[in-house]
């Protein structure tokens, strides 16, 4: 019989591990003699356990209802299995490791990920000459044909240990001798802050930013919260206004608002034309595809928010999705200057943006994330998880949440008011990180009340401390290049470019431009621009509008 050991309501899913007997120990399916039940059990649990990594699900059986899968828990108590229920209506998706609809999961008669052929990197002696390398299959390639898209090996091995730690051509560790401010800036755990090390700050002497960034499409709703929390008299310490950052995503934006958010000084970015659904349209994403959306969503801002400064420079992935070495690559070349889509996972000290010259300081975090292994001349705004203990002291360890709005235990505003003081707290009393406060705007206009949070507690912190700013990423970044201390930030002129904005949009009757594309047949839009209306409307094959492919 079964034996329930444990049982944890997470995420709407129940986990619970299980010991007991499982019919694997031989073709009759019964226990070998003269061994004891827990001898067989472990016996069992080993074979069915071997080769399995420890963090991945896989399933028992592919008959019932596709909810159940378990992994290899190696505890304290010995091997066992962790046991996952996906709640009905629902299936578990092998290849990414979730709960998704039923339809959705199309992996339902595997009992496993598919193991990928992989190289040896690592023999007992040599076996390939000097600056080769050995494929799964035993052929011998050089060295720098593996990882770079391209299938090498017969059994196409050189592409399938490429990740982070794995990649023989993959960025170096961190060299702070070498890597250089203001282009280059890196540290082994990625905690140290910039000026410190060098003696020319303290801590106590750095100012505390904070980031506000909102993903998603700007329209008249969430625009009304933006105007509550942006508003002319919410000023920083240094005498100019509060600043956020919005990575736009096309349907439904309204252009004449987002040409006005950057005029008032806020910092737009992009996060795609098509916000694709498909994980996998993103981590396994070509060159041109990251091309099409990111270089093609930065085209629609630029034309018809009448953006002509170059200041769109930033890119976040929908989904929080990384592209790996394509995504950077086509950054590089499109001169985008960071990317702000990879989370680090909660800790006691968070994490400073870094350039990915060097190996990213931390692991990739996530299920089946891609995150970028060689060099790029390329900032990471890496968005520190936060922690969404009620009472950190007493409370049960709990996974940090990305998103400010992915955090699924805050209900309530004094909930949501205590997330962000006591995120505010950890960030101000270790290594003054920036914080990284990311949130969809609808989360915030469908709780009722969570937008007069912020609004509040913005104005506490501002009331309170002299040393704290709400900036955006690429002030944050002018701040690393150039690192200076608290009491000199109202002279840093950096900071000061459209420090106070007043008056009116630039226009208050913006063209309704209705629009179809053959890209999305059958469908309608409203584009709101204060330009020249387009002949159709924006898309990832057209991106101005004017019928010519990307």
């Amino acid at each position: 019989m079964w034996q329930l050991t444990r049982l944890v309501l997470l995420f709407g899913v129940f986990v619970f591990s299980v010991e007991g007997q499982f019919r694997l120990g031989g073709p009759t399916g019964q226990y070998k003699r003269g061994k004891s039940g827990e001898e067989v059990v472990q016996d069992n649990l080993e074979a069915l356990c071997r080769g399995q990594p420890g963090s991945e699900y896989f399933r028992l059986t592919t008959d019932g209802d596709c909810r159940e899968v378990v992994r290899c828990d190696k505890a304290a108590v010995g091997l066992r299995l962790a046991s996952v229920k996906c709640p009905s209506g629902l299936g578990f998706d092998l290849e990414r490791q979730t709960c998704d609809w039923k339809a959705n999961v199309d992996n339902c008669g595997r009992l496993s990920k598919p193991r990928l052929v992989k190289p040896n990197f690592h023999t007992v002696e040599p076996v390939c000459p000097d600056g080769q390398l050995q494929c799964g299959d035993g052929e011998c390639i050089d060295q720098g044909l593996f990882c770079d898209s391209q299938p090498d090996c017969g059994d196409g091995s050189d592409e399938n240990a490429c990740g982070v730690d794995e990649d023989p051509n993959g960025a170096p560790l961190c060299d702070p001798v070498q890597c250089r401010l203001p282009d280059c800036f890196c540290s082994v755990d990625g905690t140290s802050a910039p000026g410190v090390e060098s003696g020319k700050l303290e801590i106590s002497n750095i100012p505390q930013m904070i980031t506000f960034t909102f993903n998603g499409a700007v329209n008249d709703e969430n625009n009304r919260v933006y105007d509550k929390l942006f508003h002319e008299e919410r000023i920083n310490p240094n005498g100019c206004t509060a600043k956020g950052t919005f990575f736009v995503s096309h349907k439904y934006t309204n252009y004449s608002a987002v040409q006005d958010l950057h005029r008032r000084g806020h910092e737009i970015g992009v996060f795609s034309i098509t916000n694709d659904e498909d994980p996998k349209y993103w981590t396994e994403g070509s060159y041109d595809n990251w091309l099409a959306e990111m270089a093609g969503a930065r085209l629609i801002i630029e034309r018809f928010s009448n953006i002509t400064d170059g200041t769109v420079v930033g890119v976040r992935a929908p989904y929080l999705r990384i592209g790996g070495n394509e995504q950077f690559n086509m950054m590089a070349d499109q001169f985008f200057a960071y990317d702000s889509t990879i989370t680090a996972s909660l800790a006691s000290v968070p994490l400073w943006p870094y350039t990915l010259h060097y190996r990213m300081p931390h692991k990739c975090h996530g299920n089946s994330q891609n995150c970028p292994s060689k060099s790029h001349p390329i900032w990471e705004m890496p968005i520190n998880e936060l922690d969404r203990r009620e009472d950190p002291e007493f409370d049960e360890n709990l996974t940090g949440c990305h998103l400010v709005s992915s955090c699924s235990n805050i209900y309530h505003k004094d909930q949501f008011r205590h997330l962000l003081q006591h995120n505010f707290d950890r960030h101000y009393g270790t290594n003054r990180a920036p914080l990284s406060l990311s949130i969809d705007p609808s989360w915030l206009v469908s709780n009722k009340g969570f937008a007069d949070v912020v609004s509040e507690w913005m104005d506490h912190i501002l009331n309170t401390y002299t040393d704290v700013y709400f900036v955006t990423e690429l002030q944050v970044i002018q701040w690393i290049q150039n690192p200076t201390s608290a009491t000199a930030i109202p002279a840093f002129q950096a900071w000061k470019d459209k420090c106070l904005i007043q008056g009116q949009p630039f226009c208050s009757n913006p063209n309704p431009c209705p629009l179809s594309t053959r890209e999305l047949p059958g469908e309608e839009f409203r584009l709101h621009t204060c330009v020249e209306c387009p002949k159709n409307y924006p898309w990832i094959q057209d991106p101005t509008g004017d019928g010519f492919s990307f």
